[in-house]
């Protein structure tokens, strides 16, 4: 299984919007990669152009707010990124990106763009190599790291079922 990442942050203050990660004019598909071509685009023009795959995103408080859409965690895993961590997270913004396999963490650390950070789910850490600075946080219960381990609901729910794709 995989629960740890390591990536380059991308930071963003409290309060970012799914209207911020994926703007509402580009909701007209759900494939992840035709979505992560604008992610955070109208915030951070930069991010689409120059996430990598494994990368980071690091916010503040109550990411991921606003609508019910799983466009925003859609976006952000076709752009490559591995995992978000913020200081707290919308609740159904949360639980679109549980159920479609994208980690979030629940953490407040100290980070610029650019620091590599590490993340590890199973023991509960999330350390900004750049400067040392470490988070602890509360570990997922070993049905939600299933989740996350088989890629999300619907790909755990099909091997459940013995379904093929």
């Amino acid at each position: 299984m995989k629960d740890a990442f390591k990536g380059s942050a991308w930071t963003f203050g409290d309060n970012i919007d799914t209207d911020q990660i994926i703007p509402a004019e580009y909701l007209v598909t759900m494939d992840s990669k035709e979505l992560a071509k604008y992610a955070f685009s109208k915030v951070s023009p930069e991010f689409p152009k120059k996430v990598k795959a494994g990368d980071i995103v690091v916010a503040g408080r109550n990411f991921g707010c606003g609508s019910s859409r799983e466009h925003a965690p859609r976006a952000l895993m076709g752009a490559g990124v591995s995992c978000v961590v913020a200081e707290s997270f919308a609740r159904i913004f949360f639980r679109n990106s549980i159920n479609i396999g994208l980690p979030l963490v629940e953490a407040k650390l100290d980070v610029k763009d650019g620091d590599t950070v590490t993340v590890d789910l199973e023991d509960g850490v999330v350390r900004n190599e750049s400067t040392g600075q470490e988070a602890k946080f509360a570990s997922y219960p070993p049905f939600i790291m299933m989740l996350i381990e088989k890629g999300g609901l619907v790909p755990y729910t099909r091997e459940m079922l013995g379904c093929r794709k």
